[in-house]
């Protein structure tokens, strides 16, 4: 009985403070607000839903905010700058430092622990270099391509509009517009916002077709073509998987589909819309290069690239052998990693389901040299790279150019309230309600998102000439360091045991995919029994 104390005396002091309150205005509200409490106690006592609050009226109330507010207790007052997730302290506040445009140097030593493995570093250069350029990039365009496309080395990676507000894509689109930097639209279509803000966008493409879509949900080329080409799309991407949750389809209820949604997707108002796993344009590698070619084409000869999260490493194999068997190329190849983030997905997937990046990035690679592919198709990456150094070592592993989503969230304000899929983000980015978004104002946002880019690109630029290069693409797999035990640091082309140029043609059962290579077929991503 112990348990209904509290309650009991509650109620003893709402009788107390009613009948003695009089005239007396202190008393008064204290008995409104004891007697609210002991409202909300009867009706836990009564209720038959919860165990805690009927065992423990009101008390059992003091557990549910605990539970709310743990996530802001811990990242406030409890966590160190370097042990937070899925971004830490430090990572965060190094985005929001170079995105209100000021310094972004730290006092008196790391605080990473660089003893252990997997701490990786740069090799750098006695003949160090002062690099001066502002904007460094990569051009993209695989033979028979007609458009190529001049990308920066650091991009908006995809965030459809609907998982973000319109606030949020306009100042993300503003920003890459002043900087001259690309945004990916995410797989939801190209909404008004994205096109408000005049940046080059990459139009990525889903199961789903969004923007060109059939009524069945298969894809119409000749929507395709009517949207591809607007002379702001500079590429196509096809959206294979994504890492926060490769091979799971998706649902936007009916609820969620207001007008403007419906016109950039292509679909019916308030019709729930189902995204399938998998694409049904192309069930093979053979189809999904035939697919690739017809796109470049309905587009007018613009870049056509694949999105995917590494899984079965046979069929990343099988892609290759589809390229030499037809002679039709990817203009491009961005691998995320299974680190990626989302509005929301099943626990199973952000944790256990996809290769993580460097382990794809490293896969890929291999793929694309091992079959003398990378000299025509681009190569980059995504999932939680925000500093320079993570572009760094990127592209000393092959990638051409890194892609953030979740930094430049942090560039608009996103404090990692981790409500993205309950449509109330306190910063107005993850959210549709017009309300919130109230909160952001596009031209401030952008001036930050243009600032964390230009910011992040002269620290790499910096890092680059410290392993005495002059532009990222100089950077090799032996400018990297990689702890693999306590004692034992590699570089990173024998820590990663890096094929060399068409090994998988010449020699492949040498090699560590000889197996694989052997599963691979350009006419199925299904394997070949060894």
């Amino acid at each position: 009985m112990l348990r209904f104390v509290p309650l009991l005396a509650i109620i003893a002091l709402f009788v107390m403070c009613l009948l003695s309150a009089g005239s007396v205005p202190w008393l008064r509200a204290a008995a409104v607000i004891l007697g609210l409490l002991v409202l909300l106690g009867l009706y836990d006592f009564f209720q038959r839903r919860h165990t805690l609050w009927r065992n423990f009226p009101i008390l059992a109330h003091i557990r549910w905010i605990a539970e709310e507010l743990r996530p802001f207790f811990r990242s406030y007052a409890v966590e160190s700058d370097t042990e937070g997730r899925p971004f830490n302290h430090e990572q965060r506040a190094l985005v929001y430092r170079r995105a209100k445009n000021v310094s972004s140097v730290e006092p008196f030593g790391s605080q990473i622990d660089i003893d252990k493995p997997p701490y990786e570093w740069l090799a750098h250069s006695i003949a160090a270099k002062h690099n001066v350029e502002a904007c460094p990039r990569i051009s993209v365009g695989a033979p028979g391509t007609t458009q190529p496309y001049s990308a920066s080395v650091f991009n908006i990676s995809a965030m459809s509009f609907g998982s973000l507000g319109a606030h949020a894509i306009e100042a993300l689109s503003t920003g890459a517009g002043k900087g001259n930097f690309y945004h990916d639209t995410g797989e939801g279509g190209v909404s008004p916002y994205h096109r408000a803000g005049g940046a080059d966008l990459v139009w990525e493409i889903g199961s789903g077709y969004f923007g060109c879509r059939a009524r069945d949900g298969s894809f119409d080329a000749a929507r395709f073509e009517d949207v591809a080409k607007d002379p702001q799309i500079k590429m196509i991407e096809i959206k294979l998987s994504q890492g926060a949750k490769p091979g799971h389809g998706g649902v936007l209820p009916g609820a969620k589909v207001t007008a403007e949604i419906a016109a950039t997707r292509g679909i019916p108002i308030g019709e729930t819309c189902f995204s399938p796993p998998a694409h049904s344009a192309f069930s093979t590698p053979l189809e999904m290069m035939a697919f690739v070619a017809r796109l470049r084409d309905l587009s007018g000869g613009k870049p056509v690239g694949i999105k995917f999260c590494v899984g079965n490493r046979w069929e990343i194999l099988a892609i290759c052998k589809a390229m030499l068997e037809t002679g039709i190329r990817t203009d491009f190849m961005v691998v995320d990693g299974g680190e990626g983030g989302t509005g929301a997905a099943p626990a199973e997937f952000l944790d256990h389901i996809g290769a993580p990046l460097r382990q794809g990035l490293v896969l890929t690679r291999n793929a694309l040299i091992g079959t003398g592919l990378k000299d025509h198709v681009r190569l980059a990456c995504s999932g939680k790279q925000t500093s320079a150094f993570a572009l760094a070592s990127s592209m000393a592993l092959g990638a051409d150019w890194v892609n953030t989503a979740r930094g430049f969230m942090f560039s608009l304000g996103c404090i990692q309230s981790l409500n993205c899929h309950n449509n109330t983000c306190p910063t107005g980015i993850a959210t549709t309600d017009k309300g919130r978004q109230r909160g952001l104002v596009v031209a401030d946002k952008a001036e930050r998102v243009y600032n964390f880019q230009r910011n992040t690109v002269k620290a790499l630029m910096e890092v680059v000439g410290a392993a005495g290069c002059e532009h990222p693409s100089e950077l090799t797999p032996r400018h990297i360091m990689h702890r693999v035990t306590e004692d034992v640091a590699q570089a990173a082309h024998r820590a990663y045991d890096l094929l060399e140029r068409n090994a998988l043609l010449d020699a492949p059962e040498e090699t560590k995919l000889a197996n694989e290579w052997a599963m691979a077929q350009a006419a199925s991503f299904r394997p070949v029994s060894t």
